[in-house]
Order: structure tokens, then C-alpha cells, then sequence
């Protein structure tokens, strides 16, 4: 399948695994982009620039094939040496960077002056057409669905891809939701060249969690995530448990008046915990609601090569059909 995706980043099918903290290791994105997706290394996981020098070249050990590296702007008690960083990308021959968060404007000169590719994730048409504005080569379009941080707009794919169709001149992925076929075709037909998938490719054999992880999101629904830090404009969506129930009480009794420093225990420094020893109850931790989409636990390859096929059958026989019967 060629979309306008594919043809940018020099890949096979138009699916991109999300960065996801302590998850985007090099063994997933290189396995990813070895079934001819988009790995992406997660950048701020590697605790230094030289940490994360060490991980791109792991990748590279692992694939020939295009990968990329997630740098997030949000808001942190220290902020990283995100210069460092991009020079380490830089010096490590990646040419596709994914940036979510804050605007990666500052950063744009010396990621553009090194050849690099830029796709940026944003929650609303607004911030799209501005990361359209500043040089980003793609937009990866995040809908409340979303695992992690939905935004405070509270818009649905449905709507906001093909409202981002109407707007957008650069190519766009569909974020959010997305873990099967179905979900591939439907995003093609409101207007996105590719999908983008955190939470589905957390549950694959070379995704390198604890198996508790994987457990709890295919025994999870599409009613057990929550939304928390609502009062404090950074909402993250999150699987349920009793840490998170916590935060949610606490959000209760302070309403406006919550601080971070009121939930920081159960939501700061947790993810080693929960990715890396499987305390999948000790703090909050990002899901999204296409948990209640995941029964298996697939190869990269495997999952890949079933959604091209279906989406391929789906295209091909059923829509095809239906027009035809017309």
C-alpha cells in the first residue's frame, strides 16, 4: 500500500508505532520496522544523550530499514538537555524524529539543517496547522481515544481526521484508537495516509514490558481507562487501578486547587516499576481505550502482515461489494 506516508519515510505499510515511555526500546522499533513499519525509539527514556546514542546504534544493529526517534516537549521538574539530544539523533544518522508535547518550534533549525524528518503529534486542528506552519513534514493527528495526553479539546477521530483533512496540506496519520484493520481503512477513508499505534504495539512479543503489562491491557475493556490531571490542563488518559482511583479522589477534594505536588507519588517515576518489574498497580501509567480491541499477543510481523491482509480483503471485498450492489 503506497500512501503519501509510505512514500516520506521510505516505508512499506503506513503504520507507525507511537514513542511510549520505558516501551519504545530499539527491540521494538526495529522489530516494527523490520515488518515494514516505522519504529520509533523513545528519546527521553534514555536518561542521557549518550544513553541514547548507545540505543540508536542498538537499533541499527537490530535493522536496515528507516526508524525514527520521539523527543516530547511537556512540562517536567527538570527540563532535559533536549539539545543533547538532537544532537545525538543527529550524529547517529536517524532521519525521522517524532515530537509531541509543546511545540517543537525552537528545535525546528537543527533538525531541518540536518536532513531530518519531523512528524508532530497534536490534539486539535489548531496546533496541526501550526506544526504545519513551522516545517513539520507530517502531522500524527491525536484523538481523545488516545492513551497518554489527549489534549483538554476532548474531540474523537471521527471528527477531528476529517476536519484535519479539510485543513491540512502535509500528510497526516491517524493517533488514537488505532489497533486493527478496520480502524486502518476507516482512518484512509477520513482522510489520513497511515495510522499511528501505542497501546496495540505494547501488546506484541518484542515490545520489552513485563508480561503483567501485556496481561492487563488484554484483559482490560474500553471501560477501564481513566482520564486524571483534568484540573491541571494535563489530562492523560490511563488504565484504572487503585493508584489511579487515588488520584482521582484526591482531584475530587481539591477540584481547581490541585497540585502536581498533591499526586506526584502516584503519578511521577512510576513507569521503570510498572514496564520494567510489572507493579502494574503502583502508579498511573498510559493506556488507551483500544485496550478493549487487544486479545492477543502477536509478533510485530504477525500483527502487521494480518492488518495489511484484512485491510486489504476490506478495501477489496466488502467495500468494493457494497458498491457494486449499487
Amino acid at each position: 500500500m503506497k500512501t503519501r506516508i509510505t512514500e516520506l519515510f521510505g516505508i512499506e505499510h503506513p503504520i507507525i508505532q507511537g514513542g511510549m515511555h520505558f516501551v519504545g526500546l530499539a527491540e521494538l522499533a526495529a522489530a516494527v520496522s523490520n515488518a515494514g513499519g516505522l519504529g520509533i525509539i523513545t528519546g527521553l527514556t534514555q536518561k542521557t544523550p549518550a544513553d541514547l546514542a548507545n540505543e540508536i546504534a542498538r537499533c541499527k544493529d537490530m535493522t536496515d530499514k528507516p526508524f525514527g526517534v520521539n523527543l516530547t516537549f511537556l512540562p517536567t521538574f527538570a527540563a532535559p538537555p533536549y539539545p543533547e539530544y538532537i544532537d545525538a539523533i543527529v550524529k547517529g544518522g536517524v532521519k525521522i524524529v517524532e515530537t509531541a508535547g509543546r511545540s517543537p518550534e525552537a528545535y525546528m533549525p537543527a533538525l531541518k539543517d540536518a536532513g531530518i524528518k519531523v512528524i508532530h503529534k497534536c490534539t486539535s486542528v489548531r496546533h496541526s496547522l501550526k506544526a504545519q506552519k513551522i516545517g513539520c513534514d507530517a502531522v500524527s493527528v491525536d484523538g481523545f481515544e488516545c492513551g497518554g495526553h489527549p489534549g483538554e479539546d476532548d474531540i474523537p477521530n471521527m471528527i477531528l481526521l476529517p476536519r484535519a483533512a479539510e485543513e491540512l496540506e502535509v500528510p497526516f496519520v491517524a493517533s488514537g484508537g488505532m489497533g486493527n484493520a478496520q480502524q486502518l481503512v476507516a482512518a484512509l477513508a477520513l482522510g489520513a495516509d497511515g495510522i499511528n499505534m501505542g497501546t496495540r504495539f505494547m501488546v506484541t512479543k518484542e515490545a520489552p514490558i513485563h508480561q503483567n503489562v501485556k496481561d492487563a491491557i488484554i484483559a482490560a475493556s474500553e471501560l477501564d481507562t481513566k482520564l486524571i490531571m483534568r484540573p491541571l490542563r494535563n489530562t492523560e488518559r490511563v488504565l484504572n487501578n487503585d493508584a489511579v482511583e487515588k488520584v482521582l479522589e484526591i482531584e475530587r477534594q481539591k477540584g481547581s486547587n490541585t497540585k502536581i505536588e498533591d499526586i506526584v507519588d502516584l503519578v511521577g517515576g512510576v513507569y521503570p516499576k510498572v514496564m520494567q518489574d510489572g507493579d502494574v498497580g503502583v502508579g498511573a501509567w498510559s493506556c488507551g481505550m483500544v485496550a478493549g480491541l487487544i486479545h492477543d499477543n502477536p509478533t510485530c510481523k504477525e500483527l502487521i502482515d494480518r492488518m495489511m491482509s484484512e485491510a486489504e480483503d476490506i478495501i477489496k471485498g466488502r467495500l468494493e461489494k457494497l458498491v457494486n450492489a449499487a
